[in-house]
């Protein structure tokens, strides 16, 4: 990562301001003055500014709005993971909080708050999560009373979901578990198909629009209270 970059990061200013403060030569990277903030810098490069090591951040949110044909997870040697899109020094210290399924687009919180994650994703704090649905045949008023009663699956029986009717093949259905394929497996009880997946909502955060596929931000403080006032 160019030293510019990493000195943002770790709240020394806007890219500019960093500029200024590597050009006046007080940054040093393994004891050696830098004064190009095109140098780059590795993981374990030692970096200081005016003598003081550069401590990066502690806590952090991010919302990733995930793309298909990347999984959730930290690492994998077959295919792109989410973590792979976050550019930020720390990123090996990220993690997903749940998993959405490699064709499933959408909502993801990516942070390194251990706590938090444990937290949104306990099945004893009903968190709902509420996906976009498309599907192969229409939804009738029957499935929806499943839906909202509680599916059996083969090793579980769903609690009772939120459904939002669309138009006859969308749906937005917001449930409080996160099981494996979960979705797809109570529409393919009722004989349907899901053609597209997308989580639009976990809990009280909601996707911004703004995104694009692959695309992130930083949550906001009030995104962040708003998370930890769930639990």
């Amino acid at each position: 990562m160019r030293l510019d970059k990493f000195l943002a990061h770790a709240n020394y200013g806007t890219r500019k301001e960093v500029g200024e403060i590597i050009k006046s030569g007080r940054v040093t990277v393994n004891d050696k003055v830098i004064k190009t903030r095109k140098e780059k810098v590795k993981d374990d490069d030692y970096v200081e500014v005016d003598g003081y090591k550069v401590v990066l951040e502690g806590f952090m949110y991010f919302m990733l709005n995930k793309p298909k044909d990347v999984i959730s997870a930290t690492e994998s040697y077959e295919h792109d993971t989410v973590i792979d899109l976050i550019d930020h020094p720390q990123y090996r210290e990220l993690f997903p909080v749940g998993r959405l399924d490699i064709d499933t687009t959408g909502l993801l919180i990516i942070t390194n708050d251990g706590k938090l994650s444990y937290q949104l994703l306990n099945p004893k704090k009903d968190i709902f999560k509420k996906y976009y649905c498309k599907l192969k045949n229409d939804v009738t008023k029957s499935d929806v009373a499943f839906l909202e009663t509680g599916i059996p699956l083969k090793d579980f029986t769903t609690k009772p979901a939120k459904v939002e009717v669309i138009n006859d093949d969308e749906v937005y259905l917001s449930i409080s578990e996160g099981k494996f394929h979960q979705v797809k497996r109570m529409f393919k009880y009722l004989n349907n198909e899901v053609l597209e997946l997308k989580r639009v909502e976990f809990g009280n955060l909601q996707l911004d629009d703004a995104l694009e596929l692959g695309e992130y931000r930083r949550l906001t403080e009030e995104e962040i209270n708003n998370l930890k006032n769930l639990i």
